[in-house]
């Protein structure tokens, strides 16, 4: 059916000066995208017709802005001057709206909420006016009545009390209920129900929703959306973060200009030479507005943003409480584990305190920003390979380690669990995600492969040395995640961290670290077989990305932690390079790979 859309974008961003002094509020960034480019895009998912866009404040930049839109051919301009308000804005563009039914989404609303399922709704009641709301006490102003809207919270009618979204589905009819020149569109609900015609409701409690209306406002939002995306920091590629102190959640868009020494956290910056420390604030060319921290979070606050499930929240004075779940099997080890690395001098975080029946443990706060974030934006490859060194020294220490009868019990990373890994790889990777399935031919080039990786030398290992699972604090490396270290082959972990699909390290450097680890392992490791742990790598490789690739699937499908799916192409395409030199080896795995999509 038709539909179009018109989306308001005309206000002047009063609430959000001076930050609207120099961006008007629909072009504002979030994490490097206009808030007006995130609303276009949920529009675009009804296929409307032609988009309507009201313009005032500082029109010619979004004007400009808009000139380069995939979506320009069907977008239709509406200047208004003045401004017309929110009802005689649509008034104005009558002639665009009256050819059919259209939605109505302000410009600084950023949501998850179905708008295919909000207009079937709409069409099913053949209602002339649809509000989508929800249930959000801070704005809750409108009365709902079985399903219909009664009037505002202030009138004195008896109802449930719901907020108006800034989406709302109207037929044509509902235009005839705007007087000419400047109006409110809740005139127009009002007058409607005074007239005899109902004004339906939507109700969308649950879905994610979120303005930017307000500096605190447009700072959650940004903040939420990292933390959605399973991020704490975004950074415009062509930012120079060399010498840059990151902590807590931070968005620097482009333009900014970035200096040594400076201490970043909580902070979106959004132009400009930012100079020494920025902390709960917005900044931008000639500006800084500050933000209360107890407004932007809840304290304490969770952090963290992996796959564990255990939950985090940061305590004050340097302290992290971790609350695990009653029946967490890795608890228990995951205590020992701390307790017998801090004792052999490996950069783990520091055990406060430990309550069993609780489950519960406190650590030492080791900050918010691990490898993964540390390596965004422009870094000089200098720094990244004196980083990537200094976690290689650490994972040095581990391999050096010879349990003994003192030591906690490890688990041997054997051929059940390289077949487990396989497994895993093909239960929660290849049917559910790639459409696939393995024949006997793979099983058995699996059975091969597992024997292959059992069978190469074993030293105490990391077991998951990617870059989300190392974490920096003052310029240093610390391992988390450690509860699954085995006794297994070592260049496990040197594929995991130098083969991330997290970050994709340049062949050189990889090399240069590689030969790194040969060296410093070699005086440090007597024993160490260089000859059999480089000849282990191909096929470890190989065993690592499937991992990984199940990881993903489990996380992203079964945890539903959707984020992890934005790292599978990635991980498909090291499996595709590292399977080609095999291919003659492994014809069924080579004709698997063949048929992933990346």
């Amino acid at each position: 059916m038709k539909i179009n859309a018109f989306i308001p974008s005309a206000g002047l961003g009063e609430r959000l000066r001076p930050i609207t002094d120099n961006i008007p509020k629909p072009l504002l960034p979030i994490c490097g995208r206009p808030v007006l480019d995130l609303v276009l895009e949920r529009i675009e998912s009804l296929n409307p017709e032609r988009i309507g866009i009201n313009l005032h404040y500082k029109a010619f930049m979004i004007k400009e802005w808009l000139d380069k839109h995939p979506l320009r051919y069907k977008i239709d301009i509406f200047y208004e001057d003045p401004i017309f308000g929110t009802g005689g804005a649509l008034k104005n563009a009558e002639v665009f709206l009256k050819e059919s039914t259209f939605i109505v989404h302000n410009s600084d609303i950023v949501s998850d909420i179905d708008l295919k399922r909000a207009l079937d709704f709409h069409l099913s009641t053949k209602k002339i006016a649809t509000l989508i709301v929800h249930d959000w006490p801070e704005f809750n102003n409108l009365i709902v009545v079985d399903g219909l809207f009664k009037g505002l919270r202030s009138s004195g009618n008896n109802g449930r009390s719901m907020a108006f979204t800034g989406i709302a589905i109207y037929e044509p009819e509902f235009l005839r209920f705007i007087p000419e020149g400047y109006s409110s569109v809740v005139d127009a609900w009002l007058r409607m129900i005074e007239e005899g015609y109902p004004v339906g409701v939507y109700d969308v409690t649950g879905s994610y929703w979120s303005d930017i209306g307000t500096p605190e406002a447009y700072a959650r939002t940004v903040f939420e959306i990292l933390k959605r995306d399973g991020e704490g920091l975004y950074v415009a590629p062509s930012i120079c973060t060399d010498h840059v102190e990151f902590k807590g959640f931070l968005s620097i868009e482009s333009g900014v200009r970035l200096k040594e020494g400076n201490s970043l956290r909580n902070a979106i910056l959004l132009g400009g030479e930012i100079s020494g420390s920025v902390e709960n604030a917005i900044t931008g060319e000639g500006f800084s507005v500050s933000l209360e921290e107890d407004r932007l979070f809840r304290i304490p606050y969770l952090i963290g943003t992996g796959g564990s499930d255990r939950r985090y929240y940061r305590a004050g004075d340097g302290k992290v409480l971790m609350v695990s779940r009653p029946d967490d099997p890795e608890l228990k080890r995951h205590i020992e584990y701390s307790i017998f690395f801090l004792k052999r001098g490996i950069r783990v975080a520091g055990l406060i305190e430990y309550e069993e029946e609780k489950k519960t443990a406190i650590f030492e706060d080791l900050g918010d920003i691990s490898l993964y974030s540390w390596l965004k934006g422009k870094r000089d490859l200098s720094l990244i390979e004196d980083m990537y060194k200094k976690v290689i020294d650490v994972l040095i220490r581990i391999h050096s380690i010879i349990p003994d009868d003192s030591s906690p019990p490890f688990k041997v990373f054997d051929y059940e669990h390289f077949r487990w890994e396989t497994r895993y790889f093909t239960e929660r990777f290849l049917i559910p995600i790639a459409g696939l399935d393995i024949d006997s031919e793979i099983e058995r080039e699996f059975d091969e492969l597992a024997l292959i990786a059992d069978s190469f030398p074993k030293r105490l290992m990391h077991r998951d040395l990617q870059s989300q699972n190392i974490m920096i604090k003052d310029n240093m490396p610390y391992i988390i995640d450690f509860q699954g270290a085995r006794l297994g082959p070592p260049g496990y972990d040197l594929v995991s961290l130098l083969w991330d699909p997290y970050y994709r390290l340049e062949d050189n450097l990889r090399q240069n670290l590689l030969e790194y680890y040969m060296e410093r392992a070699g005086e440090i490791i007597p024993d160490l077989d260089r000859k059999s742990l480089m000849s282990s790598l191909p096929f470890l490789r190989l065993q690592r990305h499937m991992q990984a690739l199940g990881a993903y699937g489990y996380l992203s499908m079964v945890k539903g932690k959707r984020y992890f799916m934005k790292f599978i192409p990635a991980a498909v395409r090291l499996l595709k390079e590292d399977i080609s030199p095999l291919r003659e080896r492994f014809r069924g795995i080579y004709r698997l790979c063949e048929g992933l999509c990346q």
